[in-house]
């Protein structure tokens, strides 16, 4: 399959859910990609045949809690790399450290274990979907600060409407996406 058959491929299998969790909301549900195995591994290769690149080959995945972990855990087994785990705050046990940002309605920290990655190596950043885009900006953040490079953002949906791949893009970390719908 080409690119853009992939793509049409991947968005006819999300579930849109109108009005939740609130009125107006279109909620766009990833689990259908995840139910069916042919599905999955589509999506899975998409990432893989990407990130088996040289240029963009990276040393650990980092998935953004909680759908990132799904895609991001296999992604790294896949490409034959580590994977560390950016959680919401109070979910790890060990050292750790944290970044705390702003949400559509309030704010939220998420944190990352002190030994999670080491200074210079190379990092992609998963996600299932990009929204205002706080939660990767603030993964990034995280990672820099223990001196990681964050190659590149990744994620299966990206809702350009509500700004946050351009938020992204415009802090410099190059940004991935599989699919887009319009609206949110």
């Amino acid at each position: 399959m080409d690119d853009l058959n992939v793509n049409n491929y991947l968005k006819s299998h999300i579930r849109t859910v109108p009005d939740w969790p609130a009125p107006g909301v279109q909620f766009r549900d990833i689990t259908p990609l995840l139910q069916d195995p042919r599905v999955f591994r589509v999506l899975i290769d998409a990432f893989v045949h990407r990130y088996m690149q040289p240029a963009l080959r990276p040393d650990v995945v980092a998935g953004l809690d909680a759908r990132g972990f799904i895609l991001g855990s296999v992604v790294a087994y896949e490409l034959g790399v580590g994977f560390v785990p950016i959680r919401k705050k109070g979910k790890l046990p060990f050292s750790t450290v944290e970044e705390t940002y702003e949400l559509e309605y309030g704010s939220a920290t998420v944190e990352l274990h002190t030994d999670a990655v080491q200074p210079g190596q190379r990092v992609l950043l998963i996600d299932d979907l990009i929204a205002t885009g706080g939660t990767m900006m603030a993964g990034k953040k995280l990672l820099e600060k223990l001196g990681a490079s964050v190659i590149e953002g990744a994620a299966i949906v990206d809702l350009p409407e509500l700004g946050g791949s351009q938020r992204i893009e415009g802090s410099g970390l190059k940004l991935f996406t599989l699919v887009s719908f319009e609206g949110h």
